[in-house]
């Protein structure tokens, strides 16, 4: 294996100041590698050239075209500027997590680095099987989206690796015939989350804005107000499981549905939150919760269950995807997912059961929930070993590019 830091850049289009997810977890993992000894430098869309210096690596943001449908997005078109600046920048690794534009520019680039393509979503089953499922049947759809999958192994040819963030994403896109050379389950940054940040004040505050009494239910939900995320089934859920147990459900959130959402929860006792950055305080309010309900089945790896589960949260969620992946019998339900009625009677199963046991087996499993320290030791042990296999080989990735 290759001794020494690793420099690693990644030329990201979905990185933003604004943006969700992907910002977070490069901004954490950064963080993490200059711990670690390493460098992380991201190439990212900006509104005009600048660097941004960061403790332990920085952020170079090249002038590029906006996304259509969402500002806090850029596209990157040009080649030559990301060329020059990884001719600059001397990387022993570049990550990219775009299939389109981004895949081919970093893939042509002539320098030596490996390349690693590191997904981090499926969109067959994010969006495809979203947009035509009341035309067509899930098989049905994956075979007509079959031009998709031969599109992603095309470019992909052209990496020496190809990571995905968990289990759940690397089965479902393995078993299209997506190229997955290793999954590396994603982590979370434990030292926020914690069972003891339990607080009755708390609970009993958020039921009244649900307009219930403390001994009532509270369950909580967390997640972009998107259509990705069937909040709409979870808001059926709990209307429907009203007529067995009170319950009240808050909601942490905002996106395009907000005003759908609204009308949904109109008269239920259902409170919709914007999000909550802080993290102590959302440790705080998912520790406090009875449980912590979920409507996405496209998860790939469910990264606020993880953080939920870590604050000895019970959990509600779909049967699958990386939601899926998190549950436990002793602490969780699982519903048949996008069926509000099945949603319903978990949420009265959970309920039903002895509430002090429940946490007791959350918190012993809150204990076993992976660190992002855990995943990027993984990940650069990773990269180490395609270096090394990669320079006592042809490199064929680089003879295909």
């Amino acid at each position: 294996m290759l001794p020494g830091p690793l420099r690693i850049v990644d030329v990201n289009e979905f990185y933003s100041p604004t943006g969700g997810g992907v910002r977070t977890y490069v901004d954490r993992k950064m963080a993490i590698l200059a711990q670690q000894g390493h460098e992380l430098i991201v190439i990212a869309p900006g509104r005009e050239d600048r660097i941004e210096e960061r403790p332990g690596g920085r952020i170079h943001y090249l002038k590029s075209p906006g996304m259509p449908f969402d500002a806090n997005y850029g596209l990157f078109w040009d080649a030559a500027p990301i060329h020059a600046l990884l001719d600059r920048l001397g990387p022993n690794v570049i990550e990219n997590c775009s299939p389109w534009r981004p895949a081919w520019i970093v893939s042509a680039w002539r320098g030596p680095a490996i390349r690693a393509f590191f997904m981090h979503n499926d969109n067959v089953e994010a969006y495809a099987k979203r947009w035509f499922e009341g035309v067509a049947s899930g098989p049905a759809i994956e075979r007509a989206f079959g031009w998709y999958t031969r599109y992603l192994n095309r470019f992909l040819l052209r990496f020496d690796t190809v990571v995905a963030n968990g289990p759940a994403l690397a089965r479902r896109v393995a078993g299209r015939g997506v190229r997955v050379d290793r999954a590396v389950e994603l982590g979370i940054e434990r030292a926020p989350f914690s069972p003891t940040l339990r607080d009755e004040a708390t609970r009993a505050a958020l039921l009244a804005e649900c307009g219930l009494p403390p001994d009532a239910h509270l369950l909580l939900g967390i997640g972009r107000h998107h259509p990705e995320k069937r909040w709409p089934v979870v808001i059926e859920a709990v209307r429907l499981a009203q007529a067995v147990r009170p319950v009240g459900l808050v909601l942490l959130g905002q996106g395009m549905d907000t005003r759908k959402l609204e009308r949904a929860a109109a008269g239920l006792p259902v409170h919709l939150l914007p999000p909550v950055y802080d993290r102590t305080r959302l440790a705080t309010l998912m520790a406090s919760a009875d449980a912590v309900i979920h409507g996405s089945d496209a998860e790939p790896f469910g990264l606020v269950l993880h953080e939920a589960l870590a604050c000895g949260a019970p959990l509600i969620v779909p049967d699958a995807g990386g939601a899926a992946e998190v549950a436990g019998p002793a602490y969780a339900e699982t519903y048949r997912a996008r069926d509000a009625a099945a949603c319903a009677a978990a949420i009265v199963r959970l309920l039903a059961r002895d509430r002090a046991m429940l946490r007791v087996a959350a918190a012993r499993a809150a204990a076993h929930v992976r660190s992002d320290e855990e995943h990027v030791r993984e990940l650069v042990a990773h990269y180490r070993e395609v270096i090394a296999r990669t320079h006592s080989t042809d490199r064929p990735a680089a003879t295909a590019r």
